[in-house]
C-alpha cells in the first residue's frame, strides 16, 4: 500500500496518459487502494489536477529548459518532470529544495536511476532563472504570437484562447483562464423539506467547516478550504443537502415548477436538477426523470432515496424516441449534453479532450434534443434549455434557429434579480470571472 503523495500522483497521471482514463476516476480508483492521512490525501489530488490542468504549460518548461522537447522525453520521464515543476511554479507551501529531491527520487524509483542528474539539472536551471528574474512566477518565454503565448502560459489549447479572445478580450480572457485554473469551491443546496439553512450552517460550523450564503439563492452555501469527506459532513446521510454548483441551481428556478404539476427532465442523470425541481414544488406532482445511460440513473435513483423524494419516476431511454409524451408535460427541462466549457476548473482534462469539430458534433445533438422536446410541452406551458458551456454554437445559436422556425414559441423573460447575466435577448449568461461561478446558459421558452 503506498504512502508516498507523488508516487501515488505519478500512478495516476499515468493512468491518465497511458489508459486515457479521466483524471477524477483515474485519482478515485488510486485513493481507494490507500489509506492516505488527509494531508496527503490533498496533496495527491492537487498534483494530480495541477499537472492535468497546467499541462502544456509545464510542457513549455521541459522545451525551454531540457535539449529535447517534452513530447520527445520518455512519457513516464515527461510526467516526473510535470510534478516537479508543478510544485515549484505553483504550490508555494513545499520548499524548492524538497520538490528538486523528491523529483528526483521519483526519477530513480520510476526506472530512470541513471537520469537523477538530468533531473536534479533541469529544475535547478529553472530555479537559477528565477533568481536571477526576481519573479518565480514568470517562467515561460514570451513568444510574438499573442495566442500562443497566452496559451502556453494559462494552458488552454489555442482555438479556447482564440474563442476568448473574440468574446472577451484581452483582460478579460486573462482573468477567465486564471479563474479556470483555481481549484473548484464546493456548494451545497439545502433541502427545504427536511431542514433550513440556518440548521446546516449552524451544524457545519460546528464540524469546523468555513461556510457562507450565496446572494439571491435561497438554498445555497459555499464551502471554503477543506471539508474532508463530502458523506461524512453533518446533514449527509439525512438528506439535509446535496453538492450542487450554485449557477446549476438557477437552472431549476427559472424552470419555476409548480406543486402538482407534470415535469419531464430529459436529460436528468445524475440527478442534481432533478431533486432540486421535486424540493421546489413540494414533493407534490410527477417529475419524470429521463436518461440514455442505465448505469447513471442509478445515481438519480440514490439521490431520490438518500433524500427522500417521492415525486421522481426513472425512465430509461432516449427521449428522441419518446412520442408517447407529446403534449404531456407542463414544463420541460433540457441540460442538454454539452462541452462542460464552463466547468474547466471542476473537469481538469476536458480543455485537452474537446476540439472545434465535437463541438460542431454537439450541437448538431442539442439541436435535435431541443426540437424533440419541444413537442413534450404543453401549449402555455414552458421550456428551460441550459447548458453549462459557455460557447454560442451549444447556446445561442441552437436557441435562435430554433425560434426560427417555431412561431409558436418565444423567450419568456425570468424575473430574476440578476441583471448582470441576464441578457437583452432573455438569455442568463454566467461568466466564472464575472459571478465567481460555474460558467451557464440558460433560457425559459414558452409555447404559445
Amino acid at each position: 500500500m503506498n504512502d508516498n503523495p507523488r508516487q501515488l500522483a505519478f500512478l495516476t497521471l499515468r493512468d491518465v496518459e497511458r489508459r486515457g482514463m479521466y483524471a477524477d476516476i483515474a485519482l478515485d480508483q488510486r485513493l481507494r487502494q490507500t489509506d492516505l492521512n488527509g494531508v496527503n490525501r490533498r496533496l495527491t489530488t492537487e498534483l494530480v489536477y495541477g499537472c492535468v490542468r497546467r499541462r502544456r504549460s509545464l510542457d513549455a518548461l521541459i522545451d525551454q529548459f531540457a535539449k529535447k522537447k517534452s513530447h520527445q522525453q520518455p512519457p513516464d520521464l515527461r510526467t516526473i518532470l510535470h510534478l516537479g515543476f508543478y510544485q515549484l511554479c505553483y504550490l508555494s507551501q513545499i520548499p524548492a529544495s524538497a520538490a528538486v529531491n523528491t523529483t528526483v527520487e521519483l526519477a530513480k524509483s520510476n526506472g530512470f536511476s541513471g537520469l537523477g542528474g538530468f533531473v536534479n539539472g533541469i529544475l535547478r536551471a529553472y530555479l537559477r532563472q528565477q533568481e536571477q528574474l526576481g519573479n518565480p512566477k514568470i517562467f515561460i518565454q514570451e513568444d510574438p504570437n499573442l495566442i500562443k503565448n497566452l496559451g502556453e502560459f494559462y494552458s488552454f489549447p489555442d482555438w479556447i484562447i482564440e474563442y476568448w479572445l473574440n468574446q472577451l478580450g484581452l483582460e478579460e480572457t486573462e482573468k477567465l483562464g486564471q479563474w479556470f485554473n483555481q481549484s473548484p469551491t464546493i456548494d451545497l443546496r439545502i433541502n427545504p423539506l427536511k431542514t433550513t439553512i440556518e440548521t446546516v450552517e449552524t451544524e457545519l460550523k460546528l464540524a469546523g467547516i468555513n461556510l457562507s450564503r450565496i446572494p439571491h439563492l435561497p438554498q445555497a452555501l459555499r464551502l471554503f478550504g477543506s471539508v474532508g469527506e463530502i458523506h461524512k459532513l453533518p446533514g449527509y446521510p439525512q438528506g439535509w443537502w446535496s453538492v450542487q454548483d450554485s449557477s446549476a441551481q438557477w437552472v431549476s428556478h427559472l424552470l419555476d415548477p409548480q406543486p402538482g404539476e407534470t415535469i419531464i427532465d430529459a436529460c436528468a442523470a445524475p440527478g442534481g436538477k432533478t431533486t432540486h425541481l421535486a424540493e421546489l414544488m413540494q414533493d407534490t406532482g410527477t417529475i419524470l426523470a429521463c436518461d440514455r445511460a442505465k448505469s447513471r440513473l442509478k445515481k438519480v435513483q440514490q439521490n431520490r432515496e438518500r433524500l427522500q423524494l417521492k415525486s421522481i419516476q426513472i425512465q430509461a431511454g432516449d427521449i428522441r424516441e419518446f412520442s408517447q409524451y407529446n403534449n404531456s408535460a407542463d414544463r420541460v427541462l433540457l441540460d442538454a449534453p454539452c462541452s462542460g466549457l464552463g466547468t474547466l476548473h471542476r473537469r481538469a482534462d476536458a480543455r485537452w479532450r474537446h476540439t472545434p469539430e465535437n463541438i460542431e458534433e454537439l450541437s448538431q445533438l442539442q439541436a435535435e434534443l431541443l426540437e424533440k422536446t419541444a413537442n413534450f410541452v404543453k401549449p402555455g406551458g414552458y421550456l428551460v434549455y441550459a447548458t453549462c458551456t459557455i460557447h454560442p454554437q451549444e447556446n445561442d445559436k441552437i436557441v435562435e434557429a430554433f425560434l426560427t422556425h417555431h412561431s409558436n414559441w418565444k423567450i419568456d423573460l425570468p424575473d430574476i434579480p440578476l441583471d448582470d447575466v441576464l441578457t437583452s435577448e432573455g438569455y442568463l449568461k454566467v461568466w466564472p470571472h464575472r459571478q465567481n461561478m460555474d460558467g451557464f446558459f440558460i433560457v425559459r421558452l414558452k409555447r404559445i
